[in-house]
């Protein structure tokens, strides 16, 4: 309604009344109250002048001709749109059932014949209070939506655009509302292994997502420095418990894909089950389950008791999904649940995606019921497009040739320093991004960080697991290889109190670039080289691919008797 004026006006009244008496009684009133007033005689007038003229004030009479005032109310109320207008009825009428459909074809007062000037000036008043009280929540809900709008596009760069290989994951996100509470997060490590974590925090919405930020500047800061899948939750988890208010919290699904497409590296902490996929028959294959809290809940959380390493074959898939997916619901108020899902999931052998069929099912499922959760799901399918190439930063055979009549002088100008690890340490510590982080601060060497990261990775965890715990990588072939290797690894890492590692670095910085010497040691009791030499003849290696891929990125590997010292060298250009 119009602010009053120095003039005393206070808006525009319509007056819809087939009687000229009442309209000149109510017309004479109001003018004397500051409006200004136009008037119609039927229902159809009414509309017609209300599309023309925007009346800020509606009084209205019931029985008229052409159209009735009760249809003249619904199509005004239609017109009005956001906007309150209001709509007061001019009846003499008592009955409940007339006065009740007044109010169910949206209108907002009554004022009854003949009319008082006091009861009118109060009914107004009314009114106004009411329509001042509409323009500030339209004004509130405008700002929080342009709020939303803003933090939508923060979350988009700061959050979406970080995403890596979305060009191979398929994937379905659909918000509640303008902001989404689920997150999904995509990032290589140092090693070219594949992390990948989709959240969902408690209910949706901007409130919802107020953890995002943090949790994905920890994710993709410790994935790139080459923490473990254990120690990004582990610090997640304790960023969000020391941020969110209680009752608030982010349930995960997280995901490492091995750099050999080998075999997978799954948590689930308080979300729905998700699913590893046949690649040809498009079959659920596995179940994962969770068995871990959700993030922020409590500090007190062990993520290692969740891990699951699953052997894969190439072009398997991952299927994760949010709850919102399971408990969507169709008119009828019945939830989608997991039997749907999995049945869905079934039955896509003739999608190239079986994304697409889960999101048919689920539109067939729901109809034109209202969205109560956010909905996200991911397929990522295991090959080779899904990962980068090593290529890049191998060396031909020819090209190491070229350098061996380089002379290396380790008496020049040069940095060395040593970590060592004792025990249970063995168990709780991980040097290798310390390791890396120093390298790069020391040498700049932030381009060589993936190969250094592998060389450091491959070393350290051949020394842990064949030196110092004793481990077989036989144990590592048939169908549940991987999963009984990496059980009886933890058990015996969970049992470790002797043994340890040594760890030695050496940078020769030269004219054109450079040497890092990389020497390791371990308390184990070492391995045959005779044995080692001969099954490198045979191409059968005495410690699988690790090696081979050692030998790819360094100068030279090399072995010390009696077998648990090892000697890498990597060489670096500028």
């Amino acid at each position: 309604m119009k602010s009053t004026t120095a003039s005393s006006e206070r808006g525009l009244a319509l007056i819809a009344d087939d009687e000229l008496s009442n309209r000149v009684i109510l017309k004479a009133l109001l003018k004397k109250m500051g409006f200004e007033v136009i008037q119609a005689v039927d229902g159809a007038q009414a509309v017609m002048s209300f599309e023309a003229d925007h009346p800020d004030l509606v009084f209205m009479d019931v029985m008229m001709p052409v159209m009735d005032g009760y249809e003249a109310t619904r199509k005004i109320k239609e017109l009005s749109g956001n906007r309150f207008i209001p709509v007061i009825f001019l009846t003499a009428m008592t009955d409940e059932k007339a006065l009740a459909r007044c109010i169910e074809v949206g209108g907002d007062d009554f004022l009854t014949k003949p009319y008082s000037h006091t009861m009118l000036s109060a009914k107004v008043k009314a009114m106004e209070r009411i329509q001042a009280l509409h323009k500030d929540i339209r004004a509130l809900y405008s700002r929080m939506h342009r709020d939303e709008e803003i933090a939508e596009q923060v979350f988009s760069g700061a959050v979406v655009a970080g995403n890596v290989a979305l060009d191979q994951i398929r994937t379905l996100l659909r918000p509640a509302s303008v902001f989404s509470g689920d997150l999904l997060l995509t990032a290589y490590s140092p090693s070219q292994d594949l992390h990948i974590l989709l959240g969902d925090f408690t209910g949706h919405g901007l409130s919802a997502a107020l953890g995002a930020l943090p949790a994905s500047e920890v994710f993709r800061s410790m994935t790139a420095k080459g923490f473990s899948p254990p120690q990004i939750l582990h610090a997640i988890n304790n960023k969000l418990h020391g941020l969110l208010p209680t009752g608030m919290f982010m349930a995960v699904q997280f995901v490492k894909v091995s750099r050999n497409l080998d075999h997978i590296t799954t948590f689930n902490c308080g979300m729905p089950d998700f699913y590893l996929l046949d690649g040809k028959t498009r079959e659920i294959i596995k179940t994962i389950q969770s068995h871990s809290l959700p993030l922020g809940i409590t500090t007190d959380i062990n993520f290692a008791d969740d891990v699951q390493h699953i052997p894969v074959s190439l072009n398997d898939r991952v299927i994760l999904a949010t709850d919102g997916v399971t408990e969507a619901r169709n008119p009828d108020g019945e939830y989608f649940g997991i039997e749907r899902f999995s049945q869905a999931i079934d039955a896509s052998g003739e999608f190239e995606y079986s994304l697409e069929c889960v999101e048919k099912a689920l539109e067939d499922f729901c109809q034109d019921a209202a969205q109560d959760d956010d909905i996200s799901l991911a397929e990522i399918p295991l090959c080779s497009s899904l990962l980068p190439a090593w290529d890049t930063h191998r060396r031909t055979l020819a090209e190491k040739e070229e350098t061996t009549n380089e002379v290396l002088d380790f008496d020049s100008d040069s940095i060395e320093f040593h970590v060592a690890l004792h025990g249970g340490q063995l168990r709780r510590a991980d040097p290798v991004p310390m390791l890396i982080n120093y390298l790069q601060e020391t040498a700049g060497l932030h381009e060589h960080r993936q190969p250094l990261f592998t060389i450091l990775t491959e070393l350290f965890v051949n020394a842990l697991d064949h030196g110092v715990l004793g481990l077989d990588s036989g144990l590592k072939e048939g169908v549940d290889g991987f999963t009984h290797f990496f059980e009886h690894r933890e058990k015996l890492l969970q049992a470790l109190e002797e043994g340890f590692i040594r760890i030695g670095v050496r940078i020769h910085p030269l004219e054109r670039g450079g040497f890092i010497v990389i020497q390791i040691e371990d308390s184990g009791k070492g391995f045959d080289l005779n044995k080692r030499n001969q099954s490198t003849k045979d191409n059968q290696l005495f410690s699988g691919r690790g090696i081979t891929l050692l030998e790819g990125l360094c100068e030279s590997v090399s072995y010390i008797e009696p077998g648990n010292k090892a000697t890498a060298v990597y060489r670096w250009m500028n």
